[in-house]
């Protein structure tokens, strides 16, 4: 999937869930990860920085394979 800054996106669970990184941290993840538009806020190699969400909630680097486009 190629993305660009600005791009709205959601998260695959089925991706997120079996990853490397869901091994390294808890994987208890919230709804808005899967339910909620994300917007790519930068873009580094193999990951992107998403912004989730109108209200508070924490940015966070995902694989460009673990996302989608927000339809």
């Amino acid at each position: 999937m190629a993305v660009k800054r600005g791009d709205m996106v959601r998260a695959i669970r089925e991706k997120l869930e079996n990853s490397l990184e869901a091994q390294a941290s808890d994987t208890r993840f919230p709804a808005y990860l899967f339910n909620s538009k994300g917007e790519i806020v930068d873009v580094k190699g193999d990951y992107a920085l998403v912004k989730f969400g109108k209200v508070p909630t924490p940015n966070v680097w995902l694989r460009l394979d673990q996302l989608e486009e927000f339809k």
